[in-house]
């Protein structure tokens, strides 16, 4: 298979010009050309070359993609992350895995929990996560970006905060097999 960065166009030619010195020079000429608009198009996918994005630039395809929840002052990975998944979350709106891809992205995992899982009212869900700063510090975002993704119906219930703590755990047994213990 021939790679478009590297081709030359004097190994595509045919050998009965190839021999000649004015259209291999030619060739040679256009080569330079052919490389430079090949490095230009390279640099038209923009979503292949998400990990170099600037700030000015995730904000500029911000305003192209609205992606649900953006803002500015984000850490410059979750924006890249948000645009990314603009379209994703324009197709997905208003479903449980939306909200949870959001939170995600936003707050670490998440998942929801709907009405019939917990015996809730109907069209109630609420969203169980593992991060503690969305109780205090983050609560108003974290309730701001919910709303942007879920159903307009949908009402939430409760965010409440899973966390995984390791606890040492000692435990011992005692076996006797005799007449006396002494100890």
């Amino acid at each position: 298979m021939i790679n478009i960065q590297t081709v030359s166009l004097l190994d595509l030619m045919p050998p009965s010009i190839r021999n000649d010195s004015a259209m291999a020079a030619a060739a040679i000429a256009l080569d330079t050309q052919l490389q430079g608009i090949t490095n230009m198009i390279a640099a038209l996918d923009i979503f292949g070359r998400s990990a170099e994005w600037t700030d000015a630039e995730t904000d500029e395809l911000a305003w192209q993609y609205n992606p649900p929840y953006y803002d500015p002052d984000l850490p410059l990975d979750q924006k890249r992350l948000l645009i990314k998944n603009a379209i994703a979350f324009h197709r997905h709106k208003g479903t449980a895995g939306a909200v949870e891809d959001l939170i995600a992205i936003l707050f670490g995992e998440g998942a929801v929990e709907e009405w019939w899982q917990y015996g809730g009212d109907p069209y109630h869900f609420r969203v169980v996560t593992n991060n503690a700063d969305v109780t205090t510090i983050r609560a108003q975002e974290f309730v701001s970006a919910v709303d942007a993704v879920k159903r307009l119906s949908a009402v939430l219930d409760s965010v409440t905060i899973s966390q995984a703590e390791e606890l040492p755990l000692y435990f011992g047994g005692f076996l006797h097999f005799g007449e006396t213990i002494t100890i």
